[in-house]
């Protein structure tokens, strides 16, 4: 009983935080070696009210959630032949699937991994051909998603300036029309709301999705304090449409180090992960804990000991 007060006694209020929010989807990254991590995500309960997952279609995961459920929004993550994704998407919502949101490229600006590398006026072309069009269907449209890297917005001009000259003509100068922009931000809060700031500046009057956002490789207090002091930013502001937590994977598949994670080593909700799905408060304190792990110490430990015995 002791030892059980210490513990609590050493866990700050920060830490037994939990909010709900409307706003909360997914970056749904699926897990083909532990497939039953995949339906967490849509369990009873769940806060998450829309994914994506940087494809055209759903994900087959959850193919038996109705999209009043779990909302899907589509993405065009890079250049495209044709209009095959405008095809794709008309197609879905001729067959009854209301599509009412869709995603433009992923980090565009970036030729790193995840990034899909483009030419602004390259990017201009595909989304005349395959994202503009939806317009016309009551689709709401977001701008690409450019990291949080200085050429981000500059990038974004640059895009919509040749999107402008692609539409227009000698009589009529037009503009590309959007509904709403991306934002993707991995670093520390001060960091996350001055970039919301540049933002604001750059496209007045804009709704701001927060697609992609994390404290990444710092220690567990710093990683959740973060996450629960930009869930209430992100809450409060109007200006925010939705958000979505970069981190829904195990410690051994994160490249944002193993504390930014929403699911332990052994596919178990964290503090962050039950936090943001609005659960149950989770039993796992350690991001990094797991059967696996512990059945290594063990082993070392005994392996330790009998070797002891032997030697004594």
């Amino acid at each position: 009983m002791r030892v059980l007060l210490i513990l609590l006694a050493g866990v700050s209020p920060a830490v037994l935080a939990q909010t709900q929010s409307p706003k909360r989807g997914l970056v749904f990254i699926p897990n083909s070696d532990h497939p039953e991590d995949n339906q967490i995500w849509a369990q009873a309960g769940s806060d998450l009210t829309w994914y994506y997952n940087y494809q055209w279609e759903p994900s087959p995961a959850f193919e038996d959630v109705t999209q009043e459920q779990f909302e899907f929004v589509p993405m065009l993550w890079g250049v495209t032949d044709g209009t095959g994704f405008l095809d794709s998407i008309r197609n879905r919502i001729k067959s009854g699937r209301a599509i009412t949101h869709v995603l433009g490229f992923n980090e565009p600006d970036s030729p790193y991994s995840g990034g899909s590398n483009i030419q602004p006026s390259v990017a201009a072309d595909v989304w005349v051909k395959n994202i503009a069009p939806l317009a016309e269907d009551g689709v709401q449209l977001g701008l690409p998603a450019c990291t949080g890297g200085w050429g981000g917005i500059p990038w974004l001009q640059q895009f919509l300036g040749n999107c402008s000259e692609l539409i227009s003509t000698e009589d009529e100068k037009k503009n590309c029309t959007y509904d709403f922009v991306n934002i993707h931000w991995y670093g520390n809060f001060e960091g996350l709301a001055s970039h919301m700031g540049s933002y604001a500046a750059a496209f007045p009057n804009t709704p701001q999705w927060i697609t992609e956002y994390n404290l990444d490789h710092q220690d567990l207090p710093a990683t959740e304090s973060f996450y629960n002091i930009s869930a209430e930013y992100l809450d409060r502001m109007d200006s925010v449409g939705r958000y979505s937590l970069y981190g829904s994977f195990r410690p051994q598949d994160s490249n944002v180090g193993p504390n930014a994670v929403m699911l332990n080593e052994d596919g178990h909700l964290t503090n962050i992960g039950s936090w943001y799905l609005g659960v149950s408060k989770t039993a796992v304190t350690n991001p990094q804990s797991g059967g696996r792990r512990l059945a290594v110490q063990m082993g070392i430990f005994v392996f330790n000991l009998m070797l002891g015995i032997l030697l004594s």
